[in-house]
């Protein structure tokens, strides 16, 4: 099984249960998991932001295999360029389209 994470919220705390329920996927067990993905876009780009809110917790996840992709779309609307997040962290054109594309492959989609 596949599954993705979106990551689009303004609230730390729905942010921070997103990648929290993506860490506990790994150690699950009882699910069979080939690939976890975490798309983040709009203010969900914070925890893949060097030194961002939840940046930490990115750079394990990254460790254990987990895809971690930012938003192109976000990326220019913030102002950010790609050295400005976590090493290992993969830039895409768009959010929408990395999350329909993931879905097409057979991802199963959560958003917490």
């Amino acid at each position: 099984m596949q599954t993705v994470f979106h990551l689009i919220a303004d609230d730390p705390d729905q942010r921070q249960t997103a990648l929290t329920i993506a860490e506990n996927l790994t150690e699950d067990d009882s699910v069979e998991i080939d690939d976890i993905a975490i798309v983040a876009q709009a203010e969900g780009i914070e925890p893949l932001t060097a030194g961002g809110d939840g940046s930490n917790m990115v750079e394990e996840l990254l460790e254990t295999g987990i895809a971690v992709k930012a938003c192109g779309n976000t990326l220019e609307l913030k102002d950010l360029a790609e050295s400005d997040l976590v090493d290992g962290v993969e830039t895409v054109p768009s959010g929408g389209g990395e999350l329909t594309r993931l879905q097409d492959e057979g991802y199963a989609y959560i958003r917490p």
